[in-house]
């Protein structure tokens, strides 16, 4: 029971025996309780004069690392008895340190600060008020508002660098990188012996050659070797993010998409990317640290998409990709989605699909029942079967269990896939 209730029974009591009883007595008893309650009326300030600015430490970070929340308060007007701050935190955010709430008496022109550490897991989170209470130094009366002040966190999935990609697009770019280009020029895999021209370097002449042909020397030629443009397609559906006991599906994909954008940047490629299930979320293909900000900062906020028109694979945007470039899909796929990745490959682009199996984190999290093993067995040779397809078409496929390691599944597949089509081209 709040003081002021109490307060306004007592007197309604004292007011009532006194009119009962006629006895001025109970009169007198409520002069210094009027007393009491007109003091605490002219100490109660009639509006709340009083300013709030937030500052975040770090607008941006990575999960797992903390930044603190800063609360500025000034009083602008007379001077407050009683100021209670409740700042209003955002679901799944923690405190690791200090409190979101602070009381404290604010003069007139004085400030106080409130301050707490705080850490997330992926995502934006809003800031958008705080709760300030002012009342007088008796505690009988107080105001309440909702005072703005807004802040945006954004928590970017940590990105783990895999080894270089051993990417095969149809077309790389004009710069120095990591991808045999299958032309002479400046590297250090051998391509080729020519003969000799005027300008040829002398360090390039072959001397094994010239040494059974005195008369016609020859010059070595190297690969050139560049970088590529490549697309990184996170599959948000709301069909495939599969959820168990608060853990997704769809977060191990936003890590293995920012793994796979750390790797490709750092290797100097044009890396672009687009998440499909919402609409077209999409970040413009770029170079280095700043793009790298701008990828992870797409994926801090990527989560199911309801849009129908979405639903599958048949509205995908491939005109947002340059032609013969490379796109990686990072999605555990539905059933009809290799349609789709066959007319991308038909299109000219070099198709590699990282795909999180859903059989076996589901498995992971079922409880026993004599049936699972049977229900588990087919549902992995229906996944087997799509895979098949999509590996006998010439894409290539990383089938990953998402409790091993991403950079093992990847490199399995891609090595796997090149050998095959080096059998095949020999033949």
């Amino acid at each position: 029971m709040s003081r002021a209730l109490l307060l306004g029974l007592l007197v309604f009591a004292l007011l009532l025996l006194g009119l009962a009883f006629l006895d001025g007595r109970f009169f007198l008893l409520l002069m210094p309780l009027l007393v009491y309650v007109g003091a605490a009326l002219l100490q109660m300030p009639d509006t709340i004069p009083v300013h709030v600015y937030r500052n975040l430490q770090s607008l941006a970070l990575q999960e797992g690392n903390s930044t603190v929340m800063y609360l500025d308060l000034i009083n602008e007007g007379a001077a407050i008895s009683v100021l209670e701050v409740r700042d209003q935190v955002p679901g799944g955010l923690h405190i690791v340190e200090g409190f979101t709430g602070l009381v404290t008496a604010l003069p007139s022109g004085g400030s106080a600060q409130l301050a707490y550490a705080l850490k997330a897991a992926r995502g934006a989170y809003e800031f958008q008020s705080v709760a300030v209470t002012v009342s007088e130094t008796l505690g009988l009366f107080q105001r309440t508002a909702w005072l703005p002040a807004h802040a945006r966190l954004i928590v970017m999935p940590r990105a783990r660098r895999l080894r270089p990609l051993p990417i095969r697009p149809r077309r790389t770019l004009g710069f120095a990188g990591p991808i045999p280009s299958r032309q002479s020029g400046v590297g250090v895999d051998f391509y080729g012996v020519r003969e000799y021209q005027p300008g040829d370097p002398l360090r390039r002449v072959n001397w094994h050659v010239m040494a059974r042909r005195p008369d016609r020397p020859h010059t070595t030629e190297f690969e050139q070797e560049r970088i590529a443009d490549v697309g990184l397609i996170l599959d948000v559906r709301r069909q495939i993010a599969l959820e168990i006991r608060g853990v997704s599906l769809l977060e191990h994909g936003v890590h293995a998409t920012a793994a796979l954008a750390e790797s490709l940047l750092h290797d100097g490629h044009r890396v672009g990317l687009l998440l499909y299930g919402r609409g077209i979320e999409w970040v413009f293909p770029g170079y280095g640290r700043l793009q790298r900000e701008r990828i992870l900062r797409a994926l801090a906020s990527a989560g199911p998409g309801d849009s129908q028109v979405f639903a599958s694979l048949d509205f995908f945007p491939a005109r947002l990709f340059p032609p013969r470039s490379q796109m990686i899909f990072i999605s555990p796929l539905l059933g009809e989605d290799h349609q789709m990745l066959f007319r991308l490959q038909a299109q000219g682009y070099a198709v590699f699909v990282v795909s999180p199996d859903p059989v076996s984190f589901e498995v992971a999290y079922l409880s026993s029942d004599p049936l699972l093993p049977v229900a588990t067995r087919m549902a992995q040779l229906e996944r087997r079967l799509l895979l098949q397809q999509l590996r006998q078409k010439g894409i290539a496929v990383a089938d990953w269990p998402v409790h091993q390691s991403l950079d093992d599944s990847i490199h399995a597949a891609m090595t796997s896939a090149w050998r095959a089509r080096s059998l095949i081209g020999s033949r």
